[in-house]
Parts: C-alpha cells; sequence; structure tokens
C-alpha cells in the first residue's frame, strides 16, 4: 500500500521528555479524524465577509451549515473502509464537526498510521507519543485533514492564579483587593441584563465542579445558581479533585464569572481530555451543539504557539472560521505567561491567537467608590504571572488589524505585520482578583482565565437584550476603539501598553455605556 506522510502532523517529544520504551501493543485508545470541508471556497468567503466587518453576512443555523459546509459522505465512507481494513472500531461520524472517532489498540494504529507509539517520561509525568508524520494511504490522500489523539500529552494549561505573596515588576505591588464577578460589572459599566434565552459553553479539560459550593456561591451574591449542564466528550467527565489549586480551580472560576455576570443564561460545560483530539473535539462539539446551541463559547485553556503541530493549529482555526459563520463569539485567554508565554523568547498563546476569536489579555485594576481609579497591564513579573500578548508567527496579519503598531518595553515601535494579541483586556491580577469558591475554600483568583468568561457573561447579556446572536466581534471593536477603555502603562515583559491597540491588553477593558450598541 502507497502512503505519504499527512503534512503538519509531525511531532517532537514534549520538552524535556525522552522515550523509555514502546507502548503496550494491546493498550485501546480512540483517535479522531478530521476530514476535509464541503465547499470550503464558499465559507472561506463567507467569513472573509464577516471579518472585514460586512454585517450583510449573515448567519447560518447549524443544520443549513452541516449540509454545505460538513463532512461529504463519501469521505466518510472512505475513512470507514480504511478503518475496517485495519480492524478499527468506528465510534462517531459526524458530518458537521467533519470528524470520524475511530477506536482501536496501539498495535492496530501504528500498523494503520504507519507510526511507532512510544511511552515518554518527563519531568511532569508520562505520555504515550510518537515522533515523525502520520502516514496515510494514497486513497485518503486530501481527504484527511488531521489525525489527533495517536499522542495524549497534555495539549494545554488553564490560565488561572490563585492569589499569593507577590512584587510587582517594576515597583511596588499594589493594595490587595478583591471583586465579585458583579462589583467588575458594575466597575465596568456593563449595560443591564441578565444572558436569558442565551447558552454560554465553557470548555474544560479537567476538574469539575460540585453543587454544594455553586449553591453558596451564589446565595452569597443572592442570586440563583444557574441552570448548568455538563456535557461529556471523549469520556471527559465533570469529575472534581478535591485540589482548588487544580483544574478544580479553573472549572469553578469559569462557571462563577459567567454565571454571575449572566445567571439567567445556561452554562453548558464541555468535559474532555487534555489532549489535541480532546481539546478540538470539545470545541467542536459545543459550536456544532444542536441541542444546547451556544451562542458565546469561554476559553480559559491553551499553549505556547511552538508547541502545536501545524495540523492543530489549522484544525482549531477551522474551527472557529465555522463559529464565526454560525454567529457565534468565542472569547480565549491569552494566557498568564508575558510575551515569553513561559518559554525562551517572544511567543503568544494559541489558541488565542487564532483571528477568529476574541482574545483576552489581563490588566491590574483599582476600584475607588465603585468607580475605576486606574489600571494597569497586569505583571507580577519573574514566572509569578503576567498577561500573555505578542505577535504572532502563525496566523497572518486579519484586516481589522491592518495598520496598527506594536510598541516594545525599550519605545521602539514597528508595523504590526502578523496576528497581534490580544484584542480586549480585564481584570486579571490576582491581587485585584475574582472571589471564588472551590472545593468547599472560598478563595481569590486571578489570570487571563477570568477574563474570557467576564467577556462572555458580557456578550451574552448583550445578546439577549438585542435578541440575537453577536457573533464574531472583532471588526466592529476595532472600528469603535471608544468601547474599551484605553490601557497606558505597564508592560508585559517584552511589550509595552500604549496609545491605542497594544500587544499587552489589546484595545483594553471594557467600556461598558459604549459596548453595547458596538457588539449588538
Amino acid at each position: 500500500m502507497a502512503r505519504h506522510p499527512l503534512k503538519g502532523s509531525e511531532r517532537q517529544p514534549y520538552a524535556g521528555a525522552h522515550a523509555v520504551g514502546k507502548a503496550d501493543p494491546a493498550e485501546r485508545f480512540e483517535v479522531s479524524v478530521l476530514l476535509r470541508r464541503r465547499a470550503a471556497a464558499d465559507l472561506t468567503a463567507q467569513v472573509r465577509k464577516m471579518t472585514a466587518g460586512d454585517r450583510s453576512a449573515a448567519h447560518l443555523s447549524r443544520d443549513d451549515f452541516a449540509k454545505r459546509f460538513g463532512a461529504e459522505e463519501a469521505d466518510i465512507a472512505a475513512v470507514q473502509k480504511f478503518a475496517q481494513a485495519h480492524g478499527l472500531a468506528v465510534v462517531q461520524s459526524e458530518p458537521a464537526r467533519r470528524t470520524v472517532v475511530l477506536s482501536g489498540t496501539v498495535a492496530q494504529f501504528n500498523a494503520a498510521f504507519g507510526v511507532d507509539l512510544q511511552t515518554f517520561e518527563h519531568p511532569g509525568g508520562t505520555y504515550r507519543g510518537r515522533t515523525g508524520a502520520v502516514q496515510l494511504p494514497d486513497e485518503l490522500g486530501g481527504v484527511v485533514e488531521a489525525v489527533m489523539g495517536l499522542d495524549n500529552r497534555p495539549a494545554a494549561k488553564p490560565h488561572f492564579r490563585a492569589r499569593g505573596p507577590q512584587a510587582r515588576a517594576g515597583g511596588a505591588a499594589p493594595a490587595a483587593s478583591s471583586f465579585t464577578p458583579l462589583a467588575l460589572a458594575a466597575a465596568y459599566g456593563f449595560p443591564a441584563g441578565t444572558g436569558q434565552g442565551q447558552t454560554i459553553a465553557i470548555i474544560e479539560l479537567g476538574g469539575g465542579y460540585k453543587t454544594a459550593d455553586l449553591k453558596a456561591y451564589f446565595a452569597e451574591l443572592k442570586l440563583a445558581v444557574p441552570k448548568i449542564t455538563a456535557v461529556s466528550v471523549d469520556h471527559g467527565k465533570n469529575h472534581a479533585t478535591g485540589s482548588p489549586n487544580g483544574p478544580d480551580g479553573e472549572v469553578m472560576l469559569d462557571i462563577e464569572v459567567a454565571g454571575a455576570i449572566a445567571p439567567a443564561a445556561h452554562l453548558a460545560v464541555y468535559f474532555a481530555p487534555n489532549t489535541d483530539a480532546g481539546f478540538l473535539d470539545a470545541i467542536t462539539t459545543a459550536i456544532h451543539d444542536t441541542k444546547n446551541k451556544p451562542s458565546v463559547v469561554s476559553i480559559s485553556w491553551g499553549g505556547p504557539e511552538p508547541t502545536w503541530t501545524a495540523q492543530s493549529l489549522a484544525a482549531y482555526d477551522q474551527a472557529f472560521q465555522s463559529a464565526a459563520a454560525l454567529g457565534v463569539t468565542v472569547c480565549v485567554a491569552a494566557g498568564d505567561g508575558g510575551s515569553g508565554d513561559g518559554q525562551a523568547g517572544d511567543n503568544v498563546d494559541f489558541p488565542a491567537s487564532s483571528p477568529h476569536v476574541l482574545a483576552c489579555g489581563g490588566t491590574s485594576l483599582q476600584v475607588a467608590n465603585g468607580k475605576i481609579s486606574s489600571e494597569s497591564v497586569w505583571n507580577d513579573g519573574a514566572g509569578a504571572g503576567a498577561t500573555g500578548g505578542g505577535v504572532s508567527t502563525v496566523f497572518a496579519l486579519p484586516a481589522w488589524q491592518a495598520g496598527l503598531q506594536v510598541t516594545r518595553t525599550g519605545g521602539a515601535a514597528r508595523a504590526l505585520q502578523m496576528r497581534g494579541v490580544p484584542d480586549v483586556a480585564g481584570d486579571a491580577d490576582p491581587q485585584t482578583g475574582y472571589q471564588v469558591r472551590v472545593d468547599g475554600t472560598s478563595a481569590v483568583f486571578g489570570g487571563t482565565s477570568a477574563v474570557a468568561p467576564l467577556w462572555a457573561g458580557l456578550v451574552a447579556r448583550i445578546n439577549a437584550t438585542k435578541g440575537s446572536p453577536a457573533g464574531f466581534i472583532n471588526p466592529r471593536l476595532y472600528a469603535n476603539p471608544s468601547a474599551l477603555r484605553d490601557i497606558t502603562s505597564g508592560n508585559n515583559g517584552d511589550f509595552a501598553a500604549s496609545k491605542g491597540w497594544d500587544a499587552a491588553t489589546g484595545l483594553g477593558s471594557p467600556n461598558g455605556p459604549n459596548l453595547s450598541g458596538v457588539i449588538g
């Protein structure tokens, strides 16, 4: 059988990892196969109109989208035939998501995809992985765009930070304070609303929530507990670990912030394994969910662009293009590792760097008598946490960022030539953080993880008031910068705040009174 490498599927070992032997040939697991899109050029044209700010480009229903832009039945059949030839079971076939999920053993997947799965050890544990490219038979050439799940290394990190003793980069830390989400909504002047009739999708890659904690938290805010639905993706579950500083912290922060800002909205929480396959499947399941029908997606997980394969970068970005066509707003945390995103050199966090999401950066906020007295870039320095932001090395400059400049901390400015991150910002400093309840404990959390659900709740409020989904809002925000509070002080390491857009806080934090007419 003639084979060829699947472009963009090449893998290298996880940082600090080394192979310790072959993976158990009898180990059974699942792999997600992503297929090409029907009428891809038509969807690209549709999304291009939206990203150019053309408000005449109508959003599609999920049923229409599946019929026009889902996978071809013939392509699904080709993958099913391939699976049968290699003894692999077909677990799911989802035309709208263009995804076929296959189940088999290590030995079967090795043979089917021409890989040699190994067990790797690294400082954080072990994973099943591979090096090199996935190999496809000629009959699947051009049909299959990505194969995910062969490698089960952690794909992303949660972007929340618990408050601790911290020193501020370049000066003293601000006076410690904390806010409920409602207090932040009031300080930012959010328009009135409850999110009634909207569904906010929340993506989680571990951890869980406890109903008792939610009852106690929302009772303290004098709010009813929102309707919450746990959606299992790739066998992921709502599984609270009992550790507030683990993934439970992320889950509860997301639910409590979004639920407080939009208390009448339905929160659908999509739990999936923390792998490239699980993360993508959670996103596509939420976007194409015909039962819960989210109008907003909140994502507080991610990782530096260089750690992703090219096939993953393309597949996730295509999912976000689908969201734009469907009128779904996707809010993504920009990361907590400053201008380097926790690595050497300048890096931006993905999926925040996709040009089809609203990338949410972080600030440090001071409020006096309910009014904002100061706001600057969140930067605790020396690895303690700072807002992500910078310039993508993968994604081209979007039309709505044309003509902008990026300012470095030394003062030098140059034209922005690739996708700049973030788009917007909000309070993320643990020293001026969010009051939360996790695993029976009251705490104060920060991180850009809090900013994504803050913006998601805001969009849900506006959607409910307007009676229609805002969809992809970036072009409107960039065309109306007065809808944001410009942040002009501080830096995230290599990039400084400046007048107008910058690579630390984007266009700025919400200027509530001006936002409703721009987003709606």
